[in-house]
């Protein structure tokens, strides 16, 4: 047999939240839970009978059901695992989300573990414990915390212990075994509410998930979001790669043109991941509208690899976006670095324009200044612009 005793995690905060639940369950336990005298006279521990009527009733349940089931249970080692459970992956769950945060995480996981056991299995059994509330507090440690070693004990022929990751020992053992596979070999005549356990697992990966993706809950480098998009970026790097993508030029590789090819920066693969992370984040900041964003993240992506080269349209807006807020010398590269690769553009006298007139107006550099506008002059055809042009020549020359 195995069992886990800890994770190799501690919260930052005091988890206030999650010990006043695990007092509060043992609290009504102590209330509901004592000697019972059955139809036979006979005397046994179990469930007050008064109490009965707080548990999840499938056949006619009322609402407040879906919650004070979850505070029943029907003996100490049924409160007992489900009390260790909640102490030992609640901690850092209520310390990532808040007091108040986890409190309605764990009350929704209660609900929607007994929902989803009345839609399963359309018994008229009434059920009770924290067991689907504590499995999306699990499920949520497995997203949140995912390669956090729990230390297991285990005890054959011999006793010893040896540290597993989160995701391993939540996904395989509690998920998979004790409930997926122990639900299809699992005794007819011991009642375990396998469904509500794993729809509080469901609830509580699923839902974690959404408040990672969408922001609503902080997320970190090591969370199974973040392992999840590290993945992705990996496998659009390897394809983009044997399909023919050049990862220091941001181009596709020109093979068999007999051209010299130019020495390529030194990066390592921690260094090519980050380009193309950038890469991603440049063109969905883009594609959101978000240039003042993407503008950031284009100059951290030049000081990684300079001969990174962006789309077209994407370089040429973000080279506006440097221009319109007040970075000159940011834009004009931009600009140069925008011309040296896409010399054929057919606005291309407007680009020469603008550095023109950055590099008279804001940078001080009147032969720079000179030759862009020289050779804007000879395709503008806008009057206006021609006009303008003309005039900014004339002041420099004199």
């Amino acid at each position: 047999m195995i069992f886990p005793y800890r994770t190799n995690i501690r919260p930052y905060r005091t988890p206030y939240m999650n010990y006043g639940l695990i007092l509060l369950n043992v609290l009504i336990f102590i209330l509901t839970y004592g000697p019972v005298v059955g139809p036979d006279g006979q005397t046994a521990f179990g469930l007050r009978s008064w109490a009965a009527y707080y548990m999840l009733t499938p056949a006619a349940p009322y609402l407040w059901q879906f919650i004070t089931y979850a505070f029943l249970h029907g003996g100490m080692l049924h409160i007992g695992g489900n009390m260790f459970f909640l102490y030992l992956f609640g901690d850092n769950v209520n310390d990532r989300l808040g007091h108040i945060n986890y409190l309605f995480f764990y009350l929704a996981g209660a609900i929607l573990s007994g929902l989803g056991h009345m839609l399963i299995t359309g018994g008229t059994s009434p059920i009770l414990g924290a067991s689907g509330a504590v499995a999306a507090v699990t499920g949520a440690y497995l997203v949140l915390f995912p390669k956090s070693l729990v230390t297991v004990v285990y005890w054959f022929f011999f006793i010893g212990t040896f540290d597993v990751p989160a995701i391993y020992f939540i996904g395989l053992k509690a998920i998979l075994l004790d409930n997926i596979i122990a639900r299809e070999t699992a005794d007819t005549s011991v009642r375990i509410a396998y469904e509500a356990h794993l729809s509080g697992y469901a609830f509580g990966i699923g839902s974690m998930l959404v408040l990672l993706a969408t922001g609503v809950v902080a997320g970190s480098h090591f969370d199974l979001w973040s392992l999840a998009k590290q993945w992705n970026r990996r496998r659009r790097y390897r394809d983009m790669v044997q399909g023919g993508y050049d990862p220091f030029t941001g181009t596709p590789a020109a093979a068999g043109r007999g051209t010299q090819t130019t020495k390529k920066p030194s990066l390592d693969s921690h260094q090519m991941e980050r380009i193309m992370a950038l890469r991603t984040e440049i063109f969905a900041l883009i594609t959101t509208g978000n240039l003042a964003t993407a503008a950031d993240k284009y100059l951290l992506l030049m000081q990684l690899d300079p001969s990174q080269v962006l789309p077209k349209q994407y370089l040429l807006d973000i080279a506006n976006q440097l221009m319109a807020s007040g970075r000159h010398v940011e834009s004009a590269a931009a600009y140069e670095n925008f011309l040296v690769h896409y010399p054929s553009y057919e606005y291309v006298e407007q680009v020469e324009l603008i550095l023109g007139i950055l590099y008279a107006r804001y940078l001080s550099d009147p032969e720079k200044a000179i030759k862009h506008l020289e050779t804007a002059r000879q395709g503008i055809l806008d009057q206006g612009q021609l006009k303008m042009c003309e005039a900014e020549l004339q002041r420099l020359k004199s």
